[in-house]
């Protein structure tokens, strides 16, 4: 969660900073990194050398959530993409307790980045209002459905949900 706090506050300072030709070019692109991750996590997972204590993970699991973290604070949409893929690589977990810490970790970021911008930027409160529900409702209805799904039907929502993204940010 550390990683998560401080990588949404870094994110946040990112967008309120950076030109919006930066978000344009770059998001699309880790949206795509993501899906492919997660389509291959169960392929990469064989091939990459895991601590054998339990729930510690891969020694990059923790800077790349904090990237995720930068990721999630700028852009916010397909941050859990990212996160299931990194979980799902570097974490030895079922995909139903990844889903539930990626769920954690995302709101650590988007709960930062929401404070970072309501103390310094000027928020159109009924766009914030939409996307807070339509998020809280989404959070909730994945937390319910995403457990009872099959790993490969999960894994095959995400990264539906991931292309869905890439083109309709690109189209």
């Amino acid at each position: 969660m550390p990683a998560s706090l401080v990588g949404g506050i870094v994110g946040g300072v990112l967008l309120l900073k950076l030109p919006d030709t930066a978000f344009k070019a770059v998001v699309p692109g880790l949206i795509l990194l993501g899906c492919i991750l997660v389509a291959l996590q169960p392929w990469l997972s064989k091939r990459i050398n895991l601590p054998d204590h339990a729930h510690r993970g891969a020694w990059w699991v923790m800077p790349a959530v904090f990237a995720t973290g930068v990721y999630g604070g700028y852009f916010g949409a397909a941050q859990g993409v990212l996160l299931m893929a990194i979980l799902g690589i570097g974490m030895d977990a079922n995909l139903q307790k990844m889903n539930a810490l990626k769920n954690v970790l995302a709101t650590v970021v988007n709960t930062v980045a929401a404070i970072l911008f309501i103390i310094v930027a000027d928020v159109d409160w009924l766009a914030a209002g939409l996307i807070a529900v339509g998020s809280t409702i989404g959070g909730f209805a994945g937390a319910r459905y995403g457990r009872k799904l099959p790993p490969i039907a999960l894994r095959a929502l995400i990264v539906v949900i991931g292309i869905v993204a890439i083109v309709t940010m690109v189209f």
